[in-house]
């Protein structure tokens, strides 16, 4: 297990270095270090995500860099695609909800290596139908596969929600621990209806090492170039992503 707890351990580093994107590490450490059924990791996924993300959702709240509006438009309908996107996944099975994963992690990538454009909050904020529809999306994405999300909500709360980034980084983190929640609550029920359930020591220990990672992570972030570390993050998730759908489709 040695391996497994390494990769949790990388988890928690690489939310802390990046403010997103460690998430989308967590199913394929539980699917192919820790050899966890396909569902059960998505959920426990869930369960990790959500509580590793409100943690670090604090010190954001203490300092009042968290726009409860935007977790209100946002977060609730994050919230239902959670829940529909875990509903749905009763109807599919463990293996094309990799190959969904995969193609996440691919698009994840993408957003990570090319150029960056400057994010900055617009003078007039979008429509609000707009910021509850990309919620709706990221959600239904984060009950099908298992991630939070962060590199899809970060952009669209600064574009589309007009917030400067570290709140948008403090409200993610929020509505991430919210819809996470939600979503683990309702596989908990799509698992006891296929005979599988959660391993409860194995979420605990993987939370407990993601947010002593998450603290680490943190405070290397100060002397690593953002940039250069996203590109390197980004190469290895079309590794990963290349490789869920290899072993998925043969």
């Amino acid at each position: 297990m040695i391996w497994a707890w390494i990769g949790a351990l990388l988890i928690g580093i690489s939310l802390g270095l990046l403010g997103s994107g460690g998430s989308i590490l967590t199913v394929p450490v539980l699917v192919y270090l820790v050899g966890e059924p396909e569902k059960v990791a998505i959920a426990e996924s869930l369960g990790i995500v959500a509580t590793i993300s409100l943690v670090g959702a604090i010190p954001y709240t203490i300092r009042k860099e968290v726009d409860w509006k935007s977790v209100f438009y946002f977060g609730i309908p994050g919230m239902a695609g959670t829940y529909g996107g875990a509903a749905l996944s009763k109807y599919l099975t463990g293996s094309i909800q990799l190959m969904i994963f995969a193609v996440v992690m691919l698009i994840a990538a993408a957003m990570m290596i090319r150029k960056p454009k400057e994010l900055e909050a617009k003078d007039k904020t979008a429509p609000i139908w707009m910021l509850i529809s990309e919620g709706l999306v990221v959600g239904v994405v984060t009950g099908l596969v298992g991630v939070g999300g962060g590199f899809l909500i970060i952009p669209a709360l600064v574009l589309l929600g007009g917030l400067s980034m570290r709140i948008a980084v403090g409200t993610s983190l929020f509505i991430i621990a919210a819809k996470s929640l939600l979503g683990f609550y309702k596989y908990i029920d799509v698992l006891a209806k296929e005979n599988l359930s959660i391993n409860w020591q194995l979420v605990l220990v993987f939370i407990l090492i993601g947010i002593v990672g998450s603290f680490i992570g943190s405070k290397a972030s100060q002397y690593i170039p953002q940039q250069q570390l996203k590109r390197g993050f980004g190469y290895f998730l079309i590794l990963m992503g290349v490789y869920i759908l290899y072993v998925n489709f043969v």
